[in-house]
């Protein structure tokens, strides 16, 4: 074999490799050079207090209405009400009702809360549109002191309409209101041995109700049993609308000495 022969050889092995080596490249062949990088640290994560519903202005905070949300301390705003320890969810918000609404799912935040020991707790736990009014009571007056805050009861309007004999009638004048607060407690399990006061929650005309009828006569509270609840019922749908007249249903029979005599409640013959 010549000189010439191997020289030919020898280039075309050369170019032969030259195009395998390029049509490798096209192709993608080869190991992927990957550059050596960290592992990022693991995500801080904590528990953060949110809404389990959606919460109105004036709603008591407690069971089912709030739970521990996982959330990245990163984003965990100052506001925010952060698990401590072991604490359960309903002893973060015991005592505290909404001053603002809050969505489900919202964290709960110092500011869309108010605690029942803080100014200004008391309109907080009104509802909307509503007021709230306090009467003179004794213990007698509110159930021997079994009547307690967050009850709901009924006013009972007693007017003396004889004195000689001594003759009184009474009548609810409202129904269904709710208890705010007796005398300074405005916790439901704490009872009062000596009751001066109750708050109630009263609508603009019933307000008004209950003020002529402090005028009138001696006002007391009679306990609804747990759900009897019925918000639209008024006094006049109670004992029906009294005008001038009498009927059936207003009146009594008075038993004097053995003699049976009936009587119009307004106190006529």
């Amino acid at each position: 074999m010549n000189t010439r022969r191997l020289v030919v050889l020898l280039l075309a092995a050369v170019a032969a490799g030259g195009a395998a080596l390029l049509v490798r490249g096209l192709m993608g062949g080869g190991t992927t050079k990957v550059d050596a990088r960290p592992q990022p640290p693991p995500i801080a994560i904590g528990n953060v207090l949110v809404a389990a519903s959606n919460l109105q202005p004036g709603q008591m905070l407690g069971a089912g209405t709030v739970h521990w949300q996982k959330w990245p301390k990163s984003d965990v705003d100052p506001g925010f009400i952060q698990q401590m320890g072991a604490a359960s969810a309903d002893a973060a918000v015991a005592g505290t009702v909404a001053r603002a609404p809050i969505v489900a799912g919202e964290p709960i935040t110092y500011s869309k809360i108010v605690r029942s020991d803080a100014s200004g707790f008391m309109a907080a736990t009104l509802h909307p549109g509503m007021r709230a009014v306090s009467i003179p009571v004794t213990i007698a007056s509110v159930a021997g002191g079994f009547i307690l805050p967050n009850n709901r009861v009924d006013i009972i309007l007693t007017e003396t309409t004889n004195d000689t004999p001594k003759r009184a009638l009474s009548r609810i004048v409202l129904s269904d209101v709710r208890v705010l607060a007796i005398d300074q407690t405005t916790a439901s399990q704490k009872s009062v041995s000596d009751a001066k006061t109750a708050t109630l929650e009263l609508t603009p005309d019933q307000v008004e109700t209950l003020s002529r009828a402090q005028i009138t006569g001696t006002l007391s509270l009679a306990l609804r049993a747990l759900g009897d609840s019925d918000p639209g019922q008024t006094a006049s749908q109670l004992s029906g609308a009294r005008s001038g007249g009498d009927s059936d249903a207003d009146q009594v029979s008075i038993i004097r000495y053995g003699v049976v005599r009936t009587q119009s409640a307004n106190g006529r013959n």
